[in-house]
């Protein structure tokens, strides 16, 4: 800049505008609408299930058999049902499960693994759900065999000196 020039600053009053109060929304409701079915396979201990998810009222089918009359104790049947209480989509799916090998815990987590890894294939946001979670991780845990020249596993014949 020059000498001979001069700098003027002008002030320009801006309107305050009037601030609405943040309204919260409500929750909205799922109205997601599922059209293809899901099938998958879990493992649990001895055990492996198919599990198909179509589109439907929430009814579950076991071998053919009914989900009360297959699991009759109401802690095994809290297990499969984990998978949908922790994606949020309770009641939107019927489920026709083929289940073999192990026993009635062990096939109840191998339905409720089959369950989450076909929730995971809708979207992103269910498999993010189901898998912080913990349900899609395979539960590795299984029985030791037994050695030879023992009484179990573990567990040695009781020795004597004498």
């Amino acid at each position: 800049m020059s000498e001979n020039s001069t700098v003027t600053q002008e002030t320009v009053e801006v309107p305050e505008v009037e601030k609405t109060p943040e309204v919260q929304a409500a929750p909205v409701p799922d109205t997601r609408v599922f059209t293809s079915s899901y099938s998958a396979t879990g493992r649990r201990k001895r055990s492996s299930a198919r599990v198909v998810l179509k589109p439907g009222s929430g009814t579950i089918t076991v071998n053919g058999r009914t989900f009360e009359e297959y699991f009759p104790v109401d802690t095994t049947r809290q297990l499969v049902q984990e998978a949908f209480e922790a994606a949020k989509i309770i009641g939107k799916f019927d489920v026709v499960a083929t289940v073999s090998g192990g026993g009635i815990s062990g096939q109840a987590g191998a339905i409720r693994h089959g369950i989450a890894r076909a929730l995971a294939l809708i979207d992103d946001a269910t498999r993010a759900l189901v898998k912080s979670n913990g349900l899609l991780t395979r539960d590795a845990r299984e029985k030791e065999r037994k050695k030879y020249g023992q009484r179990g596993a573990r567990a040695r014949f009781q020795f004597s000196k004498r």
